[in-house]
């Protein structure tokens, strides 16, 4: 092994601290934000947050494997460890065989995200991380610029969700907009249309949506069930469904923005059908 990589071989080894229980959701919430750090798993995330330009504090890797991943370190302490010391630090199966802890950077203000781009995605506590991560990937594949999250939306850093958006989390400018949903208001005061998806009374097809709508649309999302809530939808310039087929009631968060940012990203509206609502579903995507 080379003399740049510490072997470990004591899963309480006090050096390994920033990865110990990373299955323990509640543990991982009251250390990884207050401590300033995130973890980043696998080959590919890792790369991407060195070249987004975080800073690694440290790096743990499947000992088997040092000869092909130490080298991402590049100066930060190196520790290698086998299968079962890895497991029994982290909680579970290290089976892309490097984890990466990084200080995290300063989160930008929301006035900073609102001038970065013409499209954005906001969010209204979305807590599931799965989901988060795959908003992210969706925004930045599909050419919205930046994210917008209510203070109780999920963390983007948290490692499920840097996982799952194959590290375009750290590719996009996000910020938590607080007062909410007071805040909101920035957004139109930046030139955005203020679009949200609720199968509302008054809500329209997406494919509607008029050509000048769709030059600066900021797109809300809500959690899955709840919604978007009454103060958001207040706050909307408009709402907007996507219809649904064969009894269908609505999609998962995550599919609803992909579609919904495929079809804001066309400059001009599909048709002008009417489509019937109403306030039965409680769902956000219908």
């Amino acid at each position: 092994m080379s003399d740049e990589v510490t072997a470990i071989d004591d899963p309480d080894d006090e050096r390994l601290g920033d990865y110990r229980a990373l299955t323990d959701l509640a543990l991982r919430t009251r250390f990884e934000q207050p401590h300033g750090l995130f973890i980043a798993e696998g080959h590919q995330v890792v790369t991407r947050a060195l070249r987004a330009g975080y800073r690694m504090r440290s790096m743990l890797i499947d000992a088997k494997r040092a000869d092909q991943l130490a080298h991402l370190a590049d100066g930060a302490p190196c520790y290698a460890a086998g299968p079962e010391v890895l497991e029994a630090v982290t909680g579970f199966h290290v089976h892309r065989g490097a984890l990466a802890s990084f200080h995290r950077k300063p989160l930008p203000a929301p006035a900073e995200v609102l001038a970065a781009s013409n499209r954005l995605m906001v969010l209204e506590g979305i807590n599931n991380h799965t989901n988060i991560g795959a908003i992210f990937r969706v925004a930045a594949g599909l050419g919205f610029g930046g994210v917008l999250l209510s203070p109780d939306s999920a963390d983007p850093l948290y490692r499920r969700s840097v996982r799952v958006s194959m590290g375009e989390v750290f590719a996009l400018p996000y910020a938590y907009l607080d007062p909410w949903p007071d805040g909101l208001k920035q957004i139109g005061d930046a030139g955005y249309t203020l679009i949200g998806l609720s199968p509302s009374s008054g809500a329209i097809d997406i494919g509607e949506v008029a050509a000048a709508e769709r030059a600066r649309p900021a797109l809300m999302f809500g959690a899955e069930g709840p919604g978007l809530t009454p103060a958001a939808l207040a706050a909307c310039d408009r709402t907007v469904v996507i219809p649904m087929h064969a009894g269908v009631d609505s999609l998962n968060v995550a599919a609803a923005t992909a579609v919904a940012c495929w079809e804001l990203a066309q400059p001009a509206p599909r048709h002008s059908a009417t489509v019937e609502n109403s306030d039965s579903h409680g769902g956000p995507h219908v």
